[in-house]
């Protein structure tokens, strides 16, 4: 296992070696990355996801192989080469190879022809001695075989599946296919005029070389024809791969020549290219997948790394125009207050109202940000409440609501909010995205708030599994404090899982907020590994000792005191003391198990304990004069913010309905590489408009330097 997953990542064997034994033994990625460098020599979260990864990889490669073995010893045909051969193996492609001559499939027509007695005939041919082959096949006539042809073609489908089982020529079929694949679509010629079909109307007549597709064409195409309205076809030069087919095995030019170049093709057209072009849609597909996976990876990092608020009292707002906007004032914890519906647009049109109301309710409340969901009714929202005159400072926020709505009807909502419906559980939690995006998104399941591209078409246990440890890095690096996060926020936190995260969230419930890290080892079911791995990723604010509050890990408390006392201070004179710790030579508190690494650690996070490692809000105002489509005109300069970021560019929201794309060509001068080089999620920026096309409801944008 080891050398198979240094041979994939390129990691010093010992890190590995350490990281699978710290893996063996439960321990979290975010725990290892964060605690454990002097073990794993200073791995990174990405370095020891790519350890699980390969480790996943070679275990199910290993249970494969078991039942591969088990499955040869039943038929008995397990040979002594060919259980060294498949112990030597370290792919599974080449497994399934190895597997193939014996697996136990439907009946053939090889199989049938071997029933008829004519596998001896088949190997007559393959010697390729015999010159009159008509002769000798007429002897195996008897039963079903009622000519000498019909014994040929019998023996040619036991050559076929001879043919088809070997796997040089597989490999070499698989080469052609991974270099020359041409992918070509047709339209589905009822469907030219399905209104459904039209998004796809790129690919009504597409040729394509296969290795050369971006990962986001290849899922269009795939989802067009899934739905019914194009036909796939894959190809490679037929006649190149039978010649190198024939080259491997025809020796001679009689005869039998001649039936075994009939059997190659029969090979060739019904067994090998059907199969090989299915493994190379499949292999397309998987990366793919694997791309759009990444992006929806990058964008939920940054989008749940988003800019908090803090802890100031916002009202949350969810705009609508016949059904009203709903209103709702939250305490700095993001509590349910008071809510309430306005009605200032169409069709009853009570702006004075409205107005009067919002500023009633933000004096009420001392009301210090407004949050504004980004749906339908926001612009005349957010211009509404830009002319309320309010006592106090109050800023105005125009939020992403992707994912509300789910959030909303979602068992967790009900839970929190058992007595109110629907559309105030939506504007609480536009507020509380406010406050802080990380604890609110982590409510909501990942592929629901809408930041990845054909996120519905990739393989769903893989994209969850990715998006989950996405999660998990983000809620650990930013810290959770015990005393007010939601059991879903908790859920993350390293080591805990959703059944501790319910029995700290009860415990809460029933003693009081807790008031020291000890105390969590109360928590029922909450053992020492448990404390181990999560302790230090959750925060207790105003707790006796001030090393609750920060990322240094209780089983680093002693080597904190003792620094501290050699200086003659107590801890908490030493916390934010740049000049007492730029006294401290960390060499000296060195030990076995604790090194350089760590002690730097510490002595940053004694610098600047708690600290957010995300940037504070920032209030953003969109163009005023762009309400709708038609208002944009080409050279336009507008103000934006990133929406979505795919391979191919990314969405920007400009204050209207419909977000402009920047084409990966309109991100630079130069060629990009990678568009998170140059823009991030919910990054405000400016951008050009290069062309507005209304029926279509396409913008294209340039970033504006």
């Amino acid at each position: 296992m080891i050398k198979y997953i240094v041979q994939h990542t390129q990691i010093q064997e010992s890190s590995v070696e350490n990281t699978v034994d710290l893996l063996n033994q439960d321990c979290t990625i975010p725990f290892i990355s964060r605690y454990r460098k002097e073990v794993t020599g200073n791995l990174d979260e990405v370095q020891i996801g790519d350890i699980v990864k390969y480790k996943e990889q070679f275990e199910a490669l290993e249970k494969r192989k078991k039942a591969i073995l088990k499955a040869l010893e039943e038929q008995e045909v397990l040979t002594q080469e060919l259980k060294l051969k498949i112990a030597a193996t370290n792919d599974l492609t080449t497994l399934e190879d190895l597997y193939l001559p014996f697996k136990k499939s439907r009946k053939t027509k090889a199989e049938k022809a071997r029933q008829n007695g004519l596998e001896p005939l088949a190997k007559i041919i393959m010697s390729q001695n015999a010159n009159d082959i008509e002769s000798i096949a007429y002897k195996y006539v008897k039963g079903d075989i009622d000519s000498a042809e019909t014994a040929l073609e019998g023996a040619r489908h036991i050559i076929s599946e001879w043919v088809n089982e070997r796997s040089d020529i597989r490999n070499n079929i698989r080469y052609q296919l991974e270099r020359f694949a041409m992918i070509s679509t047709k339209v589905i010629k009822t469907k030219v005029d399905d209104e459904n079909a039209q998004k796809f109307r790129d690919y009504f007549d597409w040729e394509e070389n296969l290795s050369r597709m971006p990962s986001h064409r290849f899922l269009a195409i795939s989802r067009a024809e899934k739905e019914g309205f194009i036909r796939v076809k894959v190809t490679i030069d037929d006649d190149r791969a039978l010649d190198k087919i024939e080259q491997r095995i025809v020796r001679s030019h009689n005869a039998c020549a001649e039936q075994i170049v009939l059997a190659i093709k029969d090979a060739y057209k019904r067994l090998l290219l059907p199969s090989l072009v299915n493994e190379a849609l499949q292999t397309a597909k998987d990366k793919a997948d694997a791309s759009a996976i990444s992006v929806f990876a990058k964008n939920l990092k940054q989008l749940l790394l988003g800019s908090p608020l803090g802890e100031k009292r916002v009202m949350g707002i969810d705009p609508g125009f016949r059904s009203g906007c709903k209103v709702v004032c939250l305490d700095a914890q993001g509590q349910l207050k008071y809510n309430e519906t306005i009605y200032p647009h169409p069709p009853k049109s009570d702006s004075m109202g409205a107005m009067k109301k919002i500023s009633s309710l933000a004096d009420a409340y001392k009301i210090e940000a407004i949050a504004i969901g980004n749906g339908t009714a926001s612009r005349e929202t957010e211009a509404l409440i830009r002319k309320v005159h309010f006592k106090n400072d109050v800023q105005v926020f125009v939020v992403s609501e992707a994912g509300a709505s789910i959030y909303s009807a979602s068992k967790i909502a009900r839970e929190e909010f058992p007595n109110y419906d629907v559309t105030v559980r939506g504007s609480v939690s536009i507020g509380r995205r406010l406050q802080d995006p990380l604890a609110e998104l982590v409510k909501i399941d990942a592929k629901s708030i809408g930041v990845g591209q054909y996120q519905h078409d990739v393989d769903q246990t893989k994209l969850q599994k990715e998006l989950d440890v996405v999660v998990e890095n983000c809620v650990n690096a930013v810290g959770v404090n015990i005393n007010t996060a939601s059991k879903s926020l908790l859920s993350y936190v390293s080591g805990i899982g959703s059944k501790l995260a319910e029995n700290i969230f009860n415990y809460r419930q029933e003693n009081g907020v807790f008031t020291s890290r000890n105390e969590i080892k109360k928590v029922p079911r909450l053992g020492g590994k448990a404390f181990e791995q999560g302790a230090a990723f959750l925060r207790i604010k105003d707790a006796k000792n001030p090393l609750d509050d920060s990322a240094v890990h209780p089983e680093s408390y002693t080597i904190v005191t003792k620094m501290a006392r050699d200086l003659g201070q107590s801890v908490q004179d030493l916390i934010g003391n740049a000049v007492a710790l730029k006294k401290i030579n960390i060499k000296q508190y060195c030990t076995e198990t604790v090194g350089l690494l760590t002690l730097e650690d510490i002595i940053k996070e004694l610098e600047k304990p708690g600290l957010d490692i995300r940037e504070q809000a920032k209030v953003f105002t969109f163009n005023q004069n762009i309400k709708t489509i038609n208002d944009l005109r080409e050279g336009q300069l507008l103000p934006g913010i990133v929406n979505n970021i795919t391979n191919f560019g990314c969405f920007v929201d400009v204050g209207i309905k419909e977000s402009g794309l920047i084409h990966v060509s309109n991100l630079a001068d130069s060629f990009v590489k990678d568009v998170n080089e140059h823009v991030s999620l919910h990054q405000q920026i400016i951008v050009k408009v290069l062309e507005v096309d209304v029926p279509r409801k396409r913008i294209q944008l340039k970033l504006h330097k």
